[in-house]
């Protein structure tokens, strides 16, 4: 790897004056740790985001029933659980990069895998090892961009990385809207599969260009050294002790009403577009796959605009109102039976329902110390998203009993409980990052 040096994520001095004029003093290496995390959440989010697509067609394919389709996706969300604590484990003994090399490897590999499956069963064991690595991405590079960028822009700097979720999914849709159609029901997801292998190829340039941050490296020099004092201790069984448990409790509770909100809105949503409006759809067929766009054109907004919203006004009430507006958005989107109605709510529930997603890295950066930082990052936010398996297949059977539309609406109480659970921790906006 290259001898770039990036910062510890402070700042020396006040941002220049004008909306953009702050990006100006970033260095050529954060720049670099930027693309290379954005780039890599973006192909994450498009390889576990492909299943949502080809659910009808393995459905179809393997003969299987909506609930099972559902589960299916599900035991990839558990995996990516399982991803997220296993390597922000790794993330913080062996350094963020080397992490996210392992974890570009896992989800690339594995989804071009998915293209030969035979049966069922290979399907979901490759899926397993694909969500591990999407897990696991989250876990170290959220971490690596929160310790570099500069503490005043944080939450911006999370907000941009985690857009490249809605770009994974917008990417995704253009796919499946061009590569769906174009085959027949047994070629097609393939097709797709095979297109998530392609980010292989980003690893190289990981390994040339990025640097472990400076905080960590003088952490892992204090690991080595015995100078962490009880902060020595395996990183796992440190955020279940004294001031950390509270907040290990608490991110997680928050996480997995988050992500049950969101998983059992966005998994069926495509479905919810393409089934008969008998079928409590909009009935737009899979060509309707398209109108994903405004809505992940809103999501993209809402990422970048939530993340430089809280660095002005603060984490809690921006995390707090973006999921009450998104409970409320449900209802209605939910009650669309026409195009006109999607292309009206589709951009606000992408706005507001992915929007708050860049809450959880700046918030979870500054609630754990760098020791522990990735290993409390990925159990938080993994076991949220393990929890959250759960809604597809509740959905699901919603779904069945009322139809897609009113299915999606019973998530709505979670996004709720979320906004109230969010102000049981601290502000820390703007907060130096502990060692």
């Amino acid at each position: 790897m290259n001898n770039n040096k990036t910062g510890s994520g402070s700042s020396g001095g006040a941002a220049p004056e004008g909306t953009f004029a702050w990006m100006a003093d970033l260095t050529p290496a954060q720049w670099k740790i930027f693309g290379v995390t954005f780039s890599a959440w973006t192909f994450a989010a498009m390889n576990i985001l492909l299943f949502t697509f080809v659910a009808v067609s393995i459905k179809e394919v393997f003969s299987l029933s909506p609930e099972a389709v559902g589960w299916l996706f599900s035991v990839a969300l558990f995996s990516t659980a399982l991803g997220g604590i296993l390597f922000g484990v790794i993330s913080d003994y062996i350094g963020r990069v080397k992490a996210i090399i392992l974890t570009i490897f896992f989800y690339s590999f594995f989804s071009g895998l998915c293209a030969f499956s035979p049966n069922i069963l290979f399907l979901v064991v490759c899926s397993v090892f694909l969500g591990l690595g999407m897990g696991g991405q989250w876990a170290s590079g959220k971490v690596l961009v929160a310790e570099t960028w500069p503490r005043e822009h944080r939450g911006a700097a999370v907000g941009m990385v985690q857009s490249g979720w809605s770009v994974g999914y917008l990417l995704i849709t253009l796919l499946a809207a061009l590569i769906l159609p174009r085959f027949d029901v047994e070629v097609g997801w393939r097709v797709l599969f095979l297109v998530g292998a392609v980010p292989l190829l980003l690893i190289f340039y990981v390994w040339r260009n990025i640097d472990e941050p400076e905080i960590w490296r003088k952490t892992s020099r204090m690991r080595k050294e015995k100078k962490l004092g009880e902060g020595q201790e395996f990183t796992l069984s440190q955020i279940f002790k004294g001031g950390l448990l509270r907040y290990t409790v608490l991110a997680t509770i928050l996480t997995s009403f988050c992500m049950i909100a969101y998983w059992g809105l966005m998994f069926w949503v495509p479905q919810f577009l393409a089934r008969p409006v008998e079928e409590g759809g909009v009935g737009l067929g899979m060509k309707g796959f398209i109108w994903l766009v405004p809505l992940n054109i809103g999501a993209f907004l809402g990422h970048n605009s939530f993340g430089w919203i809280s660095d002005k006004l603060g984490r809690r009430p921006v995390f707090s109102a973006f999921l009450v507006i998104l409970g409320i958005l449900i209802y209605f989107f939910g009650q669309s039976t026409t195009l006109t109605q999607v292309l009206i709510f589709g951009p606000l529930v992408g706005f507001f329902g992915a929007g708050f997603y860049s809450g959880f890295g700046s918030i979870f950066a500054e609630l754990f110390p760098t020791r522990t930082r990735a290993t409390a990052q990925g159990f938080c936010y993994n076991v949220g998203r393990g929890v959250s398996a759960l809604a597809p297949p509740l959905v699901g059977y919603m779904a069945g009993i009322k139809g897609y539309g009113p299915g999606l609406v019973t998530v709505s109480v979670f996004a709720f409980a979320a906004a109230i659970i969010v102000f049981t921790l601290p502000e820390t906006k703007g907060k130096e990052l502990d060692i």
